[in-house]
C-alpha cells in the first residue's frame, strides 16, 4: 500500500485559477511511488471553481474540499489581521488549524496557491523534521529591506536569518498537537491582538522559533529585485506583489506560464493580466510602501511579540 502524502491549500474564489496551475505542476512532477491527498480548505469558493479544481484529480491524486467555519469567529477584519495592507481574508489563518482538524495525519505539507512546483513534492515530504514543529525557508523577500528587518528583530523578536516564510510549510502535525499549537495561537490572538505585517506568518515565527528546520531556499524560491534567480528551483513562490499574472518580467515567470497554458483558467488568467490597470499597479506600489513604513514603526508599539516575551509571557512553544 502506498504512503499517503497530504498537501493542504487554503483559498477563496480569487485564487482558484492559481490553485489550478499549482496542482497541475505538482501532478506533473510528483513521484508515482506515493498516493497524494490534496485538501483544499475554504470559506468562499463557489461550486463552479470547486468543480474545475476537482476535475484535476487522477490516479494517485485525490482532491478534497473542507469548508471552514467553526473556531474562526474571533478572527475579524481588524487592521492587524490584514494580509499585506489592504486585503483581509480568513484563509491566511486556516493553516494554523490543520494540526487539530486532521488528527489522522502525523505530518503534512501546507503550500500557498501562488506557487508552481518544478520538483518532486514527495522529496519535500520525506525531509526528516526530527522534533521540530515545522520545516520552512528563510524569507529572502524581506531580509534585504532595513525597515522590515527592524520589524522582524525588534517587534517579532527573531533574528532576520531565522525568520521564515509561511507559504511553504512542512508540518510536524503530531508534535504541533502535542504542544497544543492551535490552542496557544488562539489564546495569544485573543489576548493581545498583535499588530503584524503578515499575521499568520508572524505568529508562526514568534511561536515556533527554536523548533524550526530551515529548508534549502530551492523549496521556496521567491522573485526579488535584489537576488539572482536560482538555476533549478524545486518550488517557486510568487510572493507579495511579484505575480506573473499581474506584471511582466517577473523572475521565474516562465515556470508559471508553462503550466498556466494547460489550465482551464488560462483565458481568464490572461484577461486578468491584460486588464490589470495602471491604477492597480500604483495601488500595489503604494501598499508596499505602507507595509515597509509600517514595519519600521511597529517596534515602537506598546504591544509587540518581543515586548510581551520580555515581560515574561511564554510565547515560544
Amino acid at each position: 500500500m502506498k504512503t499517503e502524502i497530504p498537501i493542504f491549500f487554503t483559498i477563496d474564489d480569487k485564487y482558484a485559477p492559481y490553485l489550478s496551475v499549482a496542482i497541475q505542476s505538482i501532478i506533473a512532477n510528483a513521484s508515482t511511488k506515493y498516493q497524494y491527498k490534496i485538501i483544499v480548505l475554504y470559506q468562499d469558493l463557489n461550486e463552479s471553481n470547486r468543480n474545475k479544481i476537482s476535475a484535476l484529480a487522477k490516479d494517485g491524486f485525490d482532491i478534497k474540499f473542507v469548508y471552514m467555519k467553526d473556531g474562526l469567529e474571533t478572527i475579524t477584519d481588524r487592521a492587524e489581521n490584514r494580509l499585506r495592507c489592504d486585503y483581509f481574508t480568513l484563509t491566511i489563518y486556516f493553516r494554523l488549524f490543520i494540526p487539530e482538524m486532521f488528527p489522522q495525519y502525523d505530518k503534512g505539507i501546507y503550500i500557498d496557491s501562488d506557487i508552481v512546483l518544478n520538483g518532486d513534492i514527495s522529496e519535500l515530504y520525506n525531509i526528516d523534521l526530527g522534533n521540530n514543529l515545522i520545516g520552512a525557508c528563510n524569507d529572502k523577500s524581506v531580509i534585504d529591506v532595513p525597515k522590515l528587518v527592524q520589524y522582524i528583530e525588534d517587534a517579532i523578536g527573531v533574528k532576520k536569518n531565522e525568520y521564515i516564510n509561511s507559504g511553504v510549510l512542512l508540518m510536524n502535525l503530531k508534535e504541533m498537537r502535542k504542544q497544543e499549537f492551535t490552542k496557544k495561537f488562539l489564546t495569544l490572538l485573543n489576548k493581545y491582538h498583535f499588530d503584524s505585517i503578515a499575521p499568520d506568518q508572524d505568529y508562526l515565527n514568534a511561536m515556533c522559533n527554536g523548533k524550526i528546520l530551515y529548508l534549502d531556499e530551492e523549496w521556496d524560491a521567491m522573485p526579488t529585485d535584489t537576488r539572482k534567480e536560482l538555476s533549478n528551483p524545486k518550488l517557486i513562490h510568487y510572493n507579495l506583489f511579484q505575480k506573473p499574472w499581474c506584471y511582466d518580467n517577473i523572475q521565474y515567470e516562465d515556470y508559471f506560464w508553462n503550466y498556466a497554458q494547460k489550465s482551464d483558467y488560462y483565458d481568464q488568467i490572461v484577461d486578468f493580466k491584460k486588464n490589470y490597470s495602471d491604477e492597480q499597479k500604483q495601488s500595489d506600489k503604494e501598499c508596499l510602501e505602507v507595509l515597509v513604513n509600517k514595519g519600521g514603526e511597529m517596534p515602537n508599539n506598546d504591544i509587540t511579540f518581543k515586548k510581551v516575551m520580555e515581560k515574561g509571557e511564554n510565547i515560544r512553544l
